[in-house]
């Protein structure tokens, strides 16, 4: 059941990527096949409404479209968005509340049906309300927000919004919300989990589960000129040697997620001008997940002294050597008008300055809890960057305090099939999301009841009042104080998560690729229509 009763203007943020000048215009070259590297085994599924993974929107985003998507020119923007299926951005009426999109016409699915306004209804319905039994990763967050979604004529979709919201377009183009066939969902809603049909810049060639997916150029695409490949492999690799070795032989040209400084420095050294880098702040932070379901788990004590114990002042400039993780943070982005200065966050136990004083402190909580020597395992996911670096660096600090902790590495699938059964511990998590939105993406640390993929399984009325008080705040200075209580109430007063470290975007690519900028999201930007191959 969700709970939210209103959600109001939502700050639009913007941030610039650190990314190296673009120079003059190019003409782009058409064709050759670019082949980038996807640091995973494989896509827990391939439906994008379903997963929060990049190993899905890397495989599969050039295959599909969306109704409005990230300007690729300005992919960092929290305010550039553009059309992709509709034909013009709409002005809001009602009072902020309508939005009325007309849908372009021509449109064909790769099998030659035709794309309506039915097929883009459709697939907002079940990312927003989703039928019983299906899971939507980012449908708590649209429902608080729209009232009603329909096809008001042949080639028009209307969204109705509970109230008017500036949040609303940002979360619109959230790359993960693929536009389906209606008949396919009426039939079975499950079906794009395992397979692949859409409308975008690529058609699916070939997928081999583990090892690579290939796309050809979409004949029939409706962005004139678009795209200017003939057509990608994507090659799953979850070990970094093997992508460093493969980008240093130029088997591979781009992993478009990111690497650690170390890799980037290797390649620059290997490489000279042959190598391109962009780096940018990441809109994507690593988390501790306690399930509050598993003893002894559900008492908050433990879940502080978990994490007293973990020394993050020092502990990020020595693994920004080793990991692609830089700034320490709480749950905002790091930067934001919404963010806890230094000061504010050494108020938080985890954050204060003194970590033996912490550390005391933690080893007192465990045995005041009946829990010293405790023994318990740290489910993690079988990813090189940062999941396994963060994860090792954890079971060394709670080691400090006495912790017995063994840590369980296993594949995105089972991963995320773990967490969503409840069957596990304590989880490395990582919550990134796509345009910066501090309002919208702290929603990941609302109850499980709200939000779908807050694995923690805990309820907390309080903090879903607090939530929405923040929310509905419109004064910018009282916004700011509620987002330090629901901080606090997340990561201190209640330990409900344990955050910590903010990552940072380094991708170094092969210089004769051209046409894609980098942003805080390596979701955004995906579709690779306008990359291209200067050789």
């Amino acid at each position: 059941m969700r709970r939210f009763t209103r959600i109001a203007a939502i700050f639009g943020l913007a941030w610039l990527a650190a990314a190296q000048p673009a120079g003059a215009a190019e003409t782009p070259n058409r064709g050759g096949v670019l082949t980038f590297l996807i640091p995973a085994d494989a896509p827990p599924s391939f439906d994008g409404h379903r997963e929060n993974s990049f190993a899905t929107v890397h495989s599969v985003a050039p295959f599909y479209s969306n109704l409005i998507r990230a300007n690729p020119e300005n992919p960092s923007s929290t305010t550039d968005f553009i059309c992709d299926l509709c034909t013009a951005m709409p002005q809001p009426t009602d009072g902020g509340k309508t939005y009325t999109f007309a849908i372009r016409q021509g449109v064909k699915f790769h099998d030659g049906s035709p794309l309506s306004a039915e097929d883009v209804a459709a697939s907002w319905k079940k990312i927003v309300f989703p039928p019983e039994g299906i899971i939507s990763a980012r449908g708590a967050g649209y429902a608080a927000m729209i009232d009603n979604i329909e096809a008001t004529g042949p080639s028009t979709v209307t969204f109705r919004l509970k109230q008017a919201t500036n949040a609303f377009l940002p979360a619109l183009a959230d790359p993960f919300a693929f536009i389906y066939r209606k008949a396919v969902l009426d039939k079975d809603p499950h079906w794009y989990e395992k397979n692949i049909q859409g409308s975008g810049p690529f058609k699916l060639e070939a997928y081999e589960t583990g090892q690579s997916i290939r796309g050809v150029r979409n004949p029939d695409y409706y962005q004139p000129g678009l795209p200017y490949l003939d057509g990608f492999v994507g090659i799953y690799a979850d070990k970094q040697a093997t992508r460093l070795d493969a980008l240093r032989a130029d088997r591979a040209a781009i992993e478009f997620r990111g690497f650690p400084p170390s890799v980037r420095d290797e390649l620059k050294a290997a490489l000279g001008d042959q190598l391109t880098v962009q780096e940018s702040d990441w809109n994507c932070g690593t988390l501790v997940i306690p399930n509050h379901r598993k003893k002894p788990f559900d008492d908050v004590r433990v879940r502080r002294a978990l994490t007293l114990a973990i020394d993050r002042w020092h502990g990020a400039p020595a693994l920004a050597k080793i990991a692609n993780v830089r700034t320490v943070g709480g749950i905002v982005f790091p930067g934001s008008p919404l963010a806890a200065t230094r000061e504010e966050l050494e108020k938080l136990i985890g954050y204060m300055p003194d970590i033996e004083k912490s550390r005391t402190e933690a080893k007192r909580l465990l045995k005041e809890a009946g829990q010293e020597g405790l023994s318990f395992e740290l489910l993690n996911r079988n990813i090189d960057q940062p999941y396994k670096y963060n994860g090792s660096w954890v079971v060394d600090e709670w080691s400090k305090v006495g912790l017995k902790v063994t840590q369980r590495v296993v594949p995105t699938g089972p991963w995320f099939d773990t967490m969503r059964a409840g069957n596990f511990e304590v989880a490395v998590y990582g919550n990134c999301q796509s345009v910066v939105n501090p309002l919208v993406d702290v929603q990941r640390y609302l109850p499980y009841t709200v939000e779908a993929q807050n694995f923690g399984f805990y309820e907390d009325t309080d903090e879903i009042a607090l939530y929405e008080k923040m929310v509905a705040e419109t004064d910018p200075a009282a916004q700011r104080r509620l987002m330090r209580q629901f901080e606090k109430d997340v990561l201190d007063d209640k330990a409900h998560a344990i955050f910590l470290l903010w990552w940072y975007r380094i991708v170094p690519y092969r210089a004769y690729v051209k046409g894609w900028k980098i942003n805080p999201s390596h979701y955004v930007n995906q579709d690779l229509a306008t990359v291209w191959l200067d050789k």
